[in-house]
């Protein structure tokens, strides 16, 4: 990929991903003041969440984690990368994961071209124990987002990091 792809590529998902951010989503009115649940996906953004080094899961720790939901992003871009659930937020990175390979690549590019990158990871800790209802947010959350790095959006943006 070239230095001019990468950036068109990224400024395709940057414009995509900041109208959501801009626009605020219709809310439907209800006859009752009904509590908002708070796993709506439209409630959720990853880059207002705290970032994290994404080498977070070689710190030692003596608990296997909590279910979450997680986000890898580009500070420096204010791209959301790929979007993840897990049950063990302290394991989930431990083992093999096709992320990182993609994560890497996309890394190699900047440093080849000098430019500027900040990929970091973030959680949402409010998630669903529950494993299908977890994994339901993490697809409203892909479909949302269109995060390049799942492979729901790949039709859409490619695999350049393959």
């Amino acid at each position: 990929m070239s230095k001019d792809a990468l950036v068109q590529w990224k400024s395709q998902i940057f414009k995509y991903q900041q109208h959501f951010r801009e626009t605020q989503q219709p809310q439907q009115t209800a006859l009752f003041d009904l509590t908002p649940v708070h796993c709506d996906p439209d409630r959720i953004d990853p880059l207002q969440l705290e970032v994290r080094s994404l080498s977070f899961w070689r710190m030692p720790t003596d608990s296997p984690g909590d279910a979450c939901l997680y986000f890898i992003i580009d500070s420096a871009a204010d791209l959301i990368l790929y979007v993840g659930e897990t049950c063990r937020s302290n394991r989930r990175w431990k083992g093999i994961h096709a992320c990182k390979d993609y994560i890497a690549s996309y890394q190699d590019l900047h440093c080849r071209y000098e430019m500027k990158i900040a990929v970091n990871i973030t959680f949402w800790w409010d998630a669903p124990v529950e494993r299908r209802a977890r994994q339901a947010l993490e697809l409203g959350l892909i479909q949302k987002w269109k995060s390049p790095f799942n492979k729901e959006n790949w039709e859409r943006w490619g695999q350049p990091f393959k």
